[in-house]
């Protein structure tokens, strides 16, 4: 089973990638911060991480770029979750390390194919993390997660 790692400050935004990721099979791990994020890859590197790129402690661009420094981390793969969608935006991100791109709100086709094409590649690793961030969703979160989860 292949393992994501989310780095997202926003609780929400986590718990809905979470579940996207987790009705298609996916093992999740979440780190609230660009800081945590570097710790668990350094414990147990995932197979993906989708990065926040606004995040306290080290933004997203510092996440990717203390990776890419790191022999080990040089072929993890590294998505950018933004809202950061001009098209220069896009170009700056994917000139500073990332592999791929998803703006907010992430469309569940556009993780799937993503995804599915980061995984495709042969340098993908694996390994189980733990789950350090708390967990908070209400009613209706989880509606508007099952919502979206079910569109195709």
């Amino acid at each position: 089973m292949k393992t994501i790692l989310i780095a997202e400050d926003n609780p929400i935004n986590r718990e809905l990638l979470r579940e996207l990721l987790e009705v298609r099979g996916y093992t999740v791990a979440e780190a609230c911060d660009g800081q945590e994020a570097l710790a668990m890859v350094e414990q147990a590197p995932p197979d993906i991480l989708l990065l926040d790129i606004g995040m306290p402690q080290l933004d997203g661009f510092a996440v990717v770029r203390k990776l890419r420094e790191n022999p080990r981390f040089v072929s993890l793969p590294v998505v950018a979750v933004t809202a950061y969608a001009m098209q220069s935006d896009r170009e700056k991100i994917m000139n500073s390390g990332f592999d791929g791109y998803l703006s907010k709100p992430v469309n569940s086709t556009s993780l799937v194919q993503e995804l599915d094409r980061l995984l495709a590649r042969p340098d993908a690793q694996s390994a189980p993390l733990s789950q350090p961030c708390e967990r908070q969703i209400g009613t209706r979160t989880a509606r508007a997660i099952a919502k979206q989860a079910a569109e195709p």
